[in-house]
């Protein structure tokens, strides 16, 4: 049964970034904060402000107004983009090497600073240095089996580590300082790069799906497992709560709690990490692009970008409750609890018991009342 946890709303649409060029395509994302940043097919970077209005009757819309784009120089497909704020630095990954240039106005830094030899890369968002004005970088290396480690500055990068892997590694995600967890050819792995020591959680084989690894927490991560499973795994090589079942082609994964969405090539489905049940699916052609950023998933086409807008959890609760759906509403409040200030929950969490015992006595489940009502 479904719950009406998003809305799928425009953000910025064809015509603003493309015009009547067709060949344009949408490679990658990057929202930091109203900042939202689209690296293109032809080699260039947009930036664009995003401003979210709400109306009387608290239908949400964005407006997004564009600031500047800048062509990259290269006849190659911006192919990542990664906003290290604290620095204001953006990261852009074309044609293997990672460059850093200013958020604000898109210039490369004037030193020149670069990582060269980059399959891909991610930031380690719980850094070991606790340095504010640096952040860790991890990149495939197109080294064959190489994972390195940078601390990139203002302007300046430095490499801190290499280390090589039993297979080649296609997908990276870092947290806690020193884990990894990878995707290799045939399987999964967390590996500390720091002792050495790796840790296998299960098979997949990357040559018939695109593998997913997405830290979701401190030290826990979100994979695209066998079976159309997503599968939780914490940096102990253990999984603490139940998979959800996705379908067999899911291209993208994103966190927004309690939700964890999904994105396959006909649909983005939403499913509960309180009780792994499915509860939204919306029809979405042509997806290439689903990620979180700070809270907010954004999703994209080739040619437009749309932001997932979670309904507020009071509203999704009193639907369940409206429907009898006692069990789910009273799941989803307890969840509820690490996102609500904590008088305000008890208030909240108070009149839905007493509305849940209602509507138990009102199906003449009276011991099941009393407790609710106790």
């Amino acid at each position: 049964m479904s719950v009406k946890a998003f809305k799928l709303v425009s953000a910025v649409e064809r015509e603003m970034l493309m015009g009547d060029k067709n060949y344009i395509n949408i490679e990658c994302i990057e929202c930091c904060g109203k900042n939202l940043y689209i690296g293109t097919n032809d080699c260039f970077i947009y930036h664009f402000l995003l401003d979210e209005k709400v109306s009387t009757a608290g239908k949400i819309t964005f407006a997004a107004t564009k600031q500047l784009h800048k062509y990259l120089g290269l006849k190659k497909p911006v192919s990542e983009l990664k906003a290290a704020s604290a620095l204001t630095r953006l990261l852009v990954l074309c044609d293997n090497t990672i460059t850093l240039v200013n958020m604000i106005n898109l210039e490369p830094v004037p030193t020149g600073a670069r990582i060269k030899g980059a399959v891909t890369f991610t930031l380690n968002e719980n850094p070991v240095s606790g340095d504010p004005f640096c952040v860790e970088v991890c990149i495939i290396s197109v080294k064959r089996r190489t994972i390195q480690m940078f601390m990139v500055f203002e302007d300046r990068v430095q490499i801190v580590k290499e280390v090589f892997t039993p297979e080649q590694p296609c997908a990276v995600a870092v947290d806690d300082g020193y884990y990894l967890c990878l995707a290799l050819t045939t399987q999964y792995i967390i590996l500390n790069y720091n002792t050495g020591v790796s840790q296998d959680l299960f098979p997949y084989c990357s040559d018939e799906k695109r593998p997913i690894v997405k830290r979701i927490g401190r030290q826990e991560f979100l994979l695209a497992g066998p079976g159309g499973l997503g599968m939780f795994a914490t940096v102990d090589g253990i999984s603490q709560r139940a998979p959800v079942h996705w379908s067999e082609n899911v291209i993208g994964a994103a966190l927004c709690f309690p939700y964890v969405v999904a994105l396959d090539d006909e649909f983005i489905t939403v499913h509960s990490m309180l009780d792994q049940q499915q509860k939204q699916t919306l029809p979405f052609k042509e997806g290439h692009i689903l990620q979180d950023f700070e809270g907010k998933v954004i999703v994209a086409t080739n040619k437009g970008v749309y932001i997932l807008v979670p309904l507020p959890l009071e509203k999704q609760i009193q639907d369940l409750l409206a429907s009898h759906r006692v069990e789910e509403a009273l799941v989803l409040a307890k969840g509820a609890r690490r996102n609500i200030p904590k008088e305000k929950f008890q208030v909240m969490y108070k009149r839905i018991l007493q509305q849940a015992g209602f509507i138990q006595f009102a199906q003449l489940q009276f011991l099941e009342a009393k407790e609710l009502f106790r």
